[in-house]
């Protein structure tokens, strides 16, 4: 299978893909240099200069995301409005994946930007715009995805290697967090995921060269491999959904690195097989 380099946009972080089916376009962000890029096939790439840390798209236009302090709305002309900080007393987090479940909420985790303690949070944001937290202790929170019926999140620590799964009720309530899966450290770092329409979990490998799909029992069934050390996340595109997107990260490679993967902090694209599914919308 083969994986091409659509954008050598050398992010530094590289981060959130996600597909607007309403533009045909990929959106995803640096989030060390506070960039947003956008990729639409025959189209230029254009970037933008945005402090975001995810993003989703919302139903009545623009987007929802994640920051650096706090959860923000993205108007479709790109102006940006805080809509609340969840975490004022601790300066040193910031948001870092997120995701909208089947129900139109939208989910995002927090970190301690330096990676050193475990103040990283689960948080659900519902339609109102109002927030909850719903877990909490985590390193470096990434995913989350969702089961095709919406009624499985996963989520992940990826400093710890360890991706859980939980029971998701229709209300938005969390409950039975359990290892999914665990990882070794020749495996690299279980980074951003996604769900493909036969219920199966891609995850993107930081430092593991690849990007693997395992089955709703956590079965490994495929690993595809990517010419870059440090692929962060990938999520489904294209006008058939039958397109992997896969985001990178150049940062702390050496030099040496850097000559043996150019396109370190690029944008991939290949062709797995499968297609994933629809993007939902924010509902707020």
């Amino acid at each position: 299978m083969s994986v091409e380099c659509v954008a050598a946009v050398r992010a530094t972080l590289g981060e959130g893909p996600v597909w607007v089916a309403r533009e045909q376009a990929l959106y995803w962000v640096d989030i060390v240099e506070r960039r947003l890029f956008r990729w639409s096939q025959g189209e230029a790439l254009r970037t933008f200069e945005l402090g975001l840390c995810s993003l989703a798209p919302r139903a009545g236009g623009g987007f929802i995301g994640g920051g650096h302090e706090g959860f923000l709305a993205i108007a479709p002309d790109l102006t940006v409005t805080p809509l609340g900080d969840p975490e004022p007393d601790l300066p040193h987090n910031r948001f870092n994946d997120g995701k909208v479940d089947r129900e139109g909420r939208f989910w995002a985790g927090t970190m301690d930007r330096f990676e050193r303690e475990p103040s990283g949070k689960l948080y659900r944001l519902d339609p109102d715009l109002s927030w909850t937290q719903v877990d909490s202790g985590y390193l470096v929170t990434n995913g989350p995805a969702f089961s095709n019926d919406g009624r499985t999140m996963y989520h992940t620590d990826s400093a710890r290697r360890r991706v859980y799964a939980f029971d998701l009720a229709p209300d938005g309530t969390a409950a039975n967090r359990r290892v999914f899966a665990e990882f070794g450290e020749a495996d690299g770092y279980p980074d951003g995921m996604t769900v493909d329409a036969e219920d199966c979990v891609w995850i993107a490998f930081w430092d593991g060269w690849c990007v693997r799909r395992l089955s709703a029992k956590a079965e490994r069934l495929a690993e595809l491999r990517v010419p870059v050390q440090r692929p962060t996340s990938c999520a489904f595109g294209g006008p058939d959904l039958d397109r992997l997107f896969i985001t990178s990260a150049r940062r702390d490679l050496t030099p040496e690195d850097l000559e043996r993967q150019p396109d370190a902090g690029g944008l991939f694209m290949a062709v797995p097989g499968v297609s994933g599914m629809p993007e939902p919308l924010f509902a707020g």
